[in-house]
C-alpha cells in the first residue's frame, strides 16, 4: 500500500507541476483551480504513504536519505499549500512544486534497506529535533523560491520590460512579505531544532555539542538566517540584497542536506 501510495503521489505532483508551469503561460482560473486541487490531493496521498510507512516501522521514515528527500518533499508541499491559500499566490507554485518533484523523484532512485532502528536514534528528543529541522527548512525553500520571482521581477521593473510573466508574478511587496514571513516561521523553527538536537546528543553522546559535521553546518544556518532576519528588524534589509542572502541560505542548508548526510545525525 504504501509503494501504491508513492507512486500516486509522483504521478500527482507530475501533473501538478505541469499546471502550475502552464500557469506561467496561460492565465486561467479554471487551471489554477486544477492545479491546486491536484496537488491537494497529492499531498495527501504523499501523508498517507508516509503515516503507512511509520505505522510498519513503528518510527518516522527520517533515518536515511531515501526516507529524508521523501519527507522533505512533504515538507515544502505543505508549506507551499499553505502560503498559497493564504497570500493566493499561483505563480509561486511554478518555482516551489517541481523542485519538492524533483526530491520526491531522486527520493525514489535511492534504494536503502529498512533497518533495526539504531539505539542513538531512539530518542523522542531526535525525532522532535528532526521534524522542526524538516519545517525549517521547508520555509527556508519557499523563501528561496520566492527571492527567485523577487530577482526576476525586479529585473522586468529596472529593464521596463512589462511582459506576460511579469503581469503573473505578484507584486515586490508581497513576495517581500511572503520571504518574511517564511524568515520569522523558520528561524525560530531552526532555533528550538538546533536546541533539542543538542539535547538529544548529550543524551546519546554525553556532549550537548560535539562539533559534528552537520551540528556545524546547522549553526551556519542559522547564523546566515538570524544576520538576515536581523538586518530586516534594524536596518531594514530588504529587496535585492535579502532575496540574495535568502538564496545564498538555501543553497548552504542544501549543502548541509546532501553534503553532510553522513554525519551523527542521518
Amino acid at each position: 500500500m504504501t509503494h501504491m501510495f508513492f507512486i500516486l503521489t509522483v504521478a500527482l505532483y507530475c501533473c501538478a507541476a505541469a499546471a502550475y508551469l502552464a500557469c506561467l503561460v496561460r492565465t486561467s482560473s479554471l487551471l489554477t483551480r486544477w492545479a491546486g486541487r491536484i496537488l491537494a490531493v497529492g499531498f495527501t496521498a504523499h501523508l498517507l504513504s508516509t503515516i503507512h510507512l511509520a505505522v510498519n516501522m513503528k518510527y518516522l521514515p527520517l533515518t536515511n536519505m531515501q526516507e529524508s528527500l521523501s519527507f522533505f518533499s512533504l515538507a515544502v508541499v505543505g508549506g507551499f499549500i499553505f502560503f498559497e491559500r493564504k497570500y493566493k499566490v499561483t505563480t509561486l507554485g511554478s518555482f516551489i512544486i517541481p523542485v519538492a518533484l524533483l526530491m520526491l523523484t531522486a527520493s525514489s532512485t535511492l534504494h536503502e534497506q529498512s533497518r533495526q532502528l539504531p539505539p542513538i536514534l531512539q530518542s523522542n528528543w531526535f525525532w522532535f529535533h528532526a521534524l522542526l529541522a524538516f519545517a525549517s527548512y521547508a520555509c527556508f525553500t519557499i523563501a528561496a523560491g520566492v527571492a527567485v520571482m523577487y530577482l526576476i521581477q525586479r529585473y522586468f521593473l529596472k529593464t521596463k520590460h512589462f511582459g506576460a510573466l511579469f503581469q503573473k508574478l505578484p507584486s515586490l511587496e508581497t513576495m517581500d512579505d511572503i520571504s518574511y514571513r517564511c524568515l520569522t516561521v523558520g528561524w525560530p523553527l531552526l532555533t528550538v531544532a538546533i536546541i533539542s538536537g543538542s539535547i538529544w546528543s548529550d543524551q546519546a553522546m554525553g556532549s550537548y555539542w560535539i562539533w559534528d559535521r552537520k551540528q556545524t553546518w546547522s549553526l551556519i544556518i542559522w547564523i546566515i538566517y538570524a544576520a538576515l532576519l536581523h538586518g530586516r528588524i534594524t536596518i531594514g534589509w530588504r529587496g535585492k540584497r535579502a532575496a540574495i542572502l535568502s538564496i545564498i541560505g538555501f543553497i548552504v542548508v542544501l549543502f548541509t542536506f546532501f553534503g553532510m548526510k553522513h554525519s551523527i545525525v542521518w
